[in-house]
């Protein structure tokens, strides 16, 4: 099983569908990973709740494309400058939960949930998804960089190497491939139902 987050947020091309790895990189990292042992993993980041710049309170539908198979998830994500909170459903049932305040992370998981996944990558995937590029780019590790090559599309590299790209299709569709885990999350969101 993989999961994935999507938030809307205002930005240059109005309120627009972000695309947040959450618990899909986490299970195709764990379960496909073709990761070399020379290059750097990752990093993982930490920024607060508030550096998003806002609030969010959505519904998402997200697509997993990884070795020719497709998997299809629902999510649950509300964001606000005191926490991030996440539930990842899967057949009607909470699979997991997240929640991180800016100091301490938080997660539960179902008895069948992958051990292998971690709070910890769930939520670096989903910021760098969603934060602000600047945000993210002032605190990667030496040789990682982050960039806006295009109002719909930021590319982060480790070197010259291209490790994972994130499109903005549309106002409510956005794409991560992930490059060298070789795998695609698409993300359709909506304003979750009753949120103000």
């Amino acid at each position: 099983m993989i999961f994935f987050v999507v938030m809307q947020r205002r930005g240059p091309w109005g309120l627009v569908g972000l695309a947040g790895l959450v618990l899909a990189s986490l299970l195709l990292a764990a379960c496909a990973s073709v990761t070399s042992p020379a290059k750097a993993p990752m990093p993982l980041l930490r920024l607060s709740p508030a550096s998003l710049g806002g609030s969010l309170s959505l519904q998402q539908q997200l697509w997993v494309s990884t070795r020719g198979q497709e998997h299809r998830f629902d999510v649950v994500l509300e964001a606000d400058a005191e926490a991030v909170r996440l539930a990842v459903l899967s057949l009607g049932q909470t699979a997991a939960r997240l929640a991180w305040d800016g100091t301490q992370l938080t997660e539960s998981k179902a008895s069948w949930w992958p051990s292998a996944v971690s709070g910890e990558r769930v939520l670096s995937d989903l910021q760098l998804m969603l934060w602000p590029v600047d945000a993210i780019a002032n605190v990667l590790p030496p040789g990682w960089t982050l960039i806006q090559d295009a109002p719909t599309q930021r590319t982060l590299r480790q070197g010259q190497e291209v490790v994972a790209t994130v499109r903005y299709v549309s106002s409510s569709v956005s794409e991560l491939d992930q490059h060298r885990e070789a795998y695609r999350i698409r993300v359709e969101s909506r304003p979750l139902e009753g949120a103000p």
